[in-house]
């Protein structure tokens, strides 16, 4: 793979550094401990780290509200330490991916300190770097849109007499990117972090960038279409359509902006988090030729539907649609319930665990792995005098929030806090947690943690996995199957999404060989009869055509 298309395919593992490795007994993870944790990255054979935001912060929502985009905030650490930890990936092999939020601030950042004082263009240059309008004649809200942390996107400033536009917490005013200026002060900051060697970025709400500058209403969405990507189903933001405030026209030629100054740092990578009304017709459209992201991702798999029929139509919607584009899947992050429990619904065993790690990791794309997700992690239990997340406090109990699964990584089963903190942690540490920490881990040869290194190693090299092209054969329920195909040959790859034995026909598949050595539990094959496990999977050499 050549150094400008390492990403091409490539298993990025998702730190969330507040909950990786305390090493200041503060109870909040840092750089340091990220420091601490290279080697152990390495070991499970992935291409990249991305770290979700440690840049200076209120903290309103844990580091995604940035006060000052080039500065570490001290409860992480300093700039030393982000230096080191460059230097020490990039010894590794690891590609050092970060978090850029570019669509909105805190309320706390100079620029917005600045533009709330006066909308006089004449005495204030930064008047109109944010989202700002006037009220309507009642001296309600200029429109109808809605925030997704809960009630309205608009918030009163009496200094200037006008409201401002949050898409998120009222601490997170949007930036007004029509303004060619903001644009460009973006991209010195997103420069900056070139310049200090990053290899790419993770643009957060990237389709939040740009607003209907009529400030039109977004029309209801009738209840039978309502669906929760990011948000739950019985938030009003589901009610309606986002014409208006989320995936605007000029959102791409600022994608191309972006690309233009990331090309001039040879090997720089872009991944776009999407999420629109129709998230993988807008992962194409943002990953279309040469000049916008390279890759994108969306919620579409971070849902609840662990359906067969689900994830091939999903798959095959964005490949009919993708062109050249590259995609990148992720069955968990840090806003969503953990995939173990979301998808196991009681079955959370540590054959599934492996499964979906493998599945994952078969998919045509790029990976986004969550931290966690590689020793079989369910969601936490958080009783409500313990949450953190904003967004749950709101919602609360409908919808618990994303505390569940931001629980901090447990690494020896008999320490304090599991491993993580001398300290009393931001989260607290699952009991449950406990026993699946790496030090446990490490001393079971069937543990998911060795499984999750061994597959991701045997992945490596078997390039059509990496790489080809993806086929799916027609299969009943609960049957994944699909073939890979690229230079290197052609596969074909069988996944079993229930929790009782199966039979699969395989004639006419032209099967020379079965892959068994992939560590995870598989099947039998008979005169083209497939037996397929609880959870099993299913790896076959078929005749090149």
């Amino acid at each position: 793979m050549s150094e400008l298309t390492w990403w091409r395919g490539a298993v990025i593992y998702q730190i969330y550094p507040r909950s990786l490795l305390d090493t200041n007994d503060d109870g909040i993870g840092d750089l340091q401990g990220i420091i601490h944790k290279l080697d152990y990255i390495a070991s499970l054979n992935v291409d990249a780290i991305w770290i979700s935001p440690f840049f200076k912060s209120p903290m309103k929502d844990f580091g995604y509200d940035i006060s000052d985009y080039l500065a570490i905030d001290p409860l992480f650490g300093t700039m030393d330490d982000f230096d080191e930890l460059i230097a020490k990936a990039h010894s590794l092999g690891i590609k050092v991916i970060i978090d850029q939020v570019l669509s909105h601030t805190s309320d706390q950042h100079a620029w917005f300190e600045q533009s709330r004082q006066s909308r006089d263009l004449a005495v204030n240059p930064k008047a109109d770097w944010y989202v700002w309008a006037d009220p309507r004649e009642d001296g309600s809200a200029p429109n109808n849109w809605l925030a997704i942390f809960g009630g309205c996107a608009w918030e009163w400033e009496p200094r200037r007499q006008q409201y401002y536009l949050h898409n998120f917490l009222r601490s997170q005013p949007d930036l007004n990117f029509h303004n060619p200026e903001v644009r460009s002060a973006v991209l010195e900051n997103v420069e900056f972090w070139l310049k200090k060697g990053v290899d790419g970025f993770r643009l957060d709400a990237i389709t939040f960038c740009f607003h209907d500058e009529l400030l039109r209403d977004n029309p209801a969405k009738p209840k039978d279409k309502r669906q929760g990507r990011g948000f739950s189903e019985d938030n009003p933001y589901a009610y309606q359509y986002h014409y208006y405030n989320n995936t605007r026209p000029q959102t791409v030629g600022f994608v191309e902006e972006l690309r233009a100054l990331i090309d001039r740092y040879p090997g720089a990578v872009t991944l776009g988090e999407v999420s629109s009304e129709d998230s993988l017709a807008t992962m194409a459209e943002y990953t279309q030729g040469d000049d916008r992201l390279h890759m994108a991702y969306s919620f579409e798999l971070l849902t609840d539907d662990f359906s067969a029929g689900y994830i091939r139509q999903t798959v095959e919607a964005l490949e009919a649609s993708i062109g050249d584009g590259w995609p990148c899947w992720a069955i968990g992050n840090h806003d969503v319930q953990r995939v173990l429990s979301r998808w196991g619904k009681g079955q959370e065993t540590p054959t599934l665990a492996k499964m979906l790690n493998a599945m994952l990791g078969s998919l045509r794309g790029s990976v986004c792995s969550y931290q966690g997700e590689e020793l079989g992690l369910t969601e936490a239990s958080i009783e409500h005098h313990q949450l953190q997340d904003p967004f749950g406090i709101t919602f609360w109990p409908m919808f618990k929030g994303r505390d569940g699964c931001r629980t901090p990584m447990p690494w020896q089963a008999d320490a304090v806090n599991a491993g993580f903190s001398a300290a009393e942690p931001w989260l607290p540490v699952p009991a449950e947690h406990q026993q699946l920490a790496v030090e446990q881990q490490e001393l079971q040869p069937d543990s998911v943690l060795h499984s999750y290194r061994h597959f991701m190693a045997w992945r490596a090299k078997h390039r059509p996995l990496v790489d080809g092209d993806i086929k799916f054969i027609d299969a009943k329920e609960p049957v994944l199957g699909f073939i890979r195909s690229g230079a290197a040959g052609r596969y074909l790859v069988c996944f079993n999404l229930s929790a009782e034995r199966i039979e699969i026909d395989l004639a006419g598949h032209d099967i020379v060989a079965v892959l068994d050595d992939h560590g995870l539990e598989t099947g039998t094959l008979a005169q083209a009869q497939l037996s397929l496990p609880a959870f099993g999977s299913f790896y076959a050499q078929l005749q090149c055509s």
